[in-house]
């Protein structure tokens, strides 16, 4: 494997950050997880936006995007492989341990790793700890992943490849890792930005592409939807088949097959929408 790290590629054992960099020791960081089928980014625009936009959010310096386009490139081209996952890490570099952040520069790291398809359809549950829907982190895509990493470790626990948080007002918010969608009396809904979810690339194309509407919901909605699916970049559009200990009776529902039936001719014809 060939990693890019601040400038130029290395291979695998010698693609290496200090010790000292911010986004290890406080993770001061942001990043962006990009989905590449044969060789090429999905929707890379979209995804070098929201990176500029966190970082802004953190009070990073701007990314050179022309640079992070290099970058992404040259790791794509000495990496061959049908689907894969292009992580874009951008640090805020150097630093004194604590939170003062130092004056040395960012970091950059670009990598990617092979990926398989998901399931059509998986399990998720519900966990006991909230979103912060105003909190200084909300909205933005950083390496403080750890509050993800716990939540995502009890649905292994309980055999679900993901888990679905409240906010603080007790309203639907999002996965670790994903955007959550619902269907009320046939009609296909997805918690507001507003909710404190992340405003997810796939979320916003499924959304857009399928008509769904952006609405309040509470976090109960899960024992009555009539079907629910998650988007993220490697999930694309995948239905759930069991919330905590409720089975949603006949797998892949229709309005979820209609989404994504649409999410894949519809990315399938444009790479960068």
């Amino acid at each position: 494997m060939r990693i890019w790290v601040n400038g130029e590629l290395r291979d695998a054992e010698d693609a290496r950050v200090s010790v000292l960099d911010h986004g290890l020791t406080v993770g001061d960081g942001v990043f962006e997880t990009v989905k590449t089928v044969g060789g090429r980014p999905f929707a890379l625009t979209r995804h070098l936006d929201r990176l500029a936009r966190s970082a802004r959010g953190l009070g990073l310096p701007a990314p050179d995007l022309d640079e992070v386009r290099r970058a992404c490139a040259d790791v794509i081209d000495a990496n061959p492989m049908a689907l894969g996952r292009l992580r874009i890490t951008y640090t805020g570099g150097l630093s004194p341990l604590g939170s003062d952040r130092g004056d040395a520069g960012p970091g950059l790291v670009v990598a990617l790793g092979e990926a398989a398809r998901r399931p059509d359809t998986t399990a998720v549950i519900t966990v006991p700890w909230t979103r912060n829907e105003r909190g200084a982190l909300t909205g933005l895509k950083t390496t403080s992943y750890a509050e993800n990493v716990v939540a995502l470790a009890r649905a292994h626990e309980h055999g679900a490849s993901e888990a679905l948080f409240a906010n603080t007002a007790g309203q639907l918010c999002e996965g670790t890792g994903s955007n959550v969608f619902v269907v009320l009396d046939g009609q296909l809904h997805t918690p507001p930005v507003a909710s404190g979810c992340l405003a997810g690339i796939t979320r916003a194309l499924a959304a857009e592409w399928t008509g769904a509407q952006e609405t309040e919901l509470p976090f109960d909605v899960l024992e009555r939807a009539e079907e629910i699916f998650l988007t993220s970049t490697l999930r694309d559009v995948q239905a759930v088949g069991r919330v905590d200990g409720r089975e949603l009776p006949g797998g892949v529902g229709p309005v979820t097959a209609k989404a994504m039936r649409i999410f894949d001719e519809r990315a399938g014809n444009d790479l960068d929408p």
